[in-house]
């Protein structure tokens, strides 16, 4: 199995500066996880532990590309959970794992407290970063096309099907093409057309932050229930999910909303 590590952010992922000792990190890790494991702890339990001992934002592995954190901010930890289930087939039933990493039901019932707990208090900021800055943030820009749906369908002149691109208008204040070269201008990175998921995460959650600076409190209160609300919708057919966080509007002014109408920085 080949393996390599890039170097992490060290509020959010614990590194060392030589990518050899991060890779002998990681594969302590995935020992620690098969054993506390076979030693009897749930899988769910030793999985939450191992993610929380996890040192590595990104890898390869086998020829794959794992991204676990979205620009320095943002930490996927179902990535990082379906690639270390990867080294434990036997050991978990695959009914409940491919729940877990398909419909975000847990096996068993944890309070977000100790989820949190088990995480760590860096990784738990940075699950909350990637679920309101990709998660809702692509609820919110599927709301918006289905209200642009709705509002041609009502139209005399039939539907557009441009809607996707009138969401980014309706959002963000941009036409996608602008939005593209704000990106690179400000990350120096050119958006090809074919995105990865990880590079169209990144650029959701670049999306995020700049709609948190671009409008006032109360748009930004409006679509974070916009948001919030169509998630909701697209999850009522599986009502065991999960997200180890109490997704709220409340929650998310307290966290990137300060009283002075100024966004916080994502962090």
């Amino acid at each position: 199995m080949s393996s390599s590590v890039d170097a992490a952010d060290p509020e959010v992922i614990e590194r060392d500066d030589d990518p050899s000792e991060n890779d002998l990190a990681c594969d302590d890790v995935v020992t620690r996880f098969r054993e506390d494991v076979r030693a009897g702890e749930h899988w769910f339990e030793a999985l939450l532990d191992a993610v929380g001992r996890w040192r590595a934002p990104n890898e390869t592995r086998d020829g794959r590309r794992y991204d676990y954190l979205i620009a320095g901010e943002a930490f996927d930890w179902l990535r990082l959970a379906e690639r270390l289930l990867d080294e434990i087939p036997e050991l978990a039933p695959k009914g409940e794992v491919e729940a877990l990493l398909f419909t975000g039901r847990w096996p068993v019932d944890l309070d977000d407290d100790e989820f949190a707990a088990r995480l760590g208090a860096a990784k738990y900021s940075a699950h909350l970063n990637y679920v309101y800055g990709v998660l809702v943030e692509q609820a919110l820009q599927l709301g918006v096309e289905e209200e642009i749906h709705k509002e041609n369908h009502a139209s005399p002149w039939g539907d557009d099907m441009r809607a996707h691109e009138g969401m980014f208008q309706r959002v963000y204040g941009a036409d996608r093409a602008h939005l593209r070269a704000a990106y690179y201008e400000q990350t120096g990175t050119m958006l090809a057309e074919d995105l990865s998921l990880s590079e169209w995460e990144t650029f959701v959650y670049w999306l995020f932050k700049q709609r948190l600076k671009r409008q006032d409190k109360a748009r930004v209160a409006s679509d974070t229930r916009k948001g919030l609300a169509q998630l909701s919708r697209m999850e009522l057919a599986v009502s065991e999910r999960r997200r180890g966080v109490r997704l709220s509007e409340h929650e998310f002014s307290e966290r990137y909303v300060p009283r002075t109408g100024q966004s916080r920085r994502a962090v």
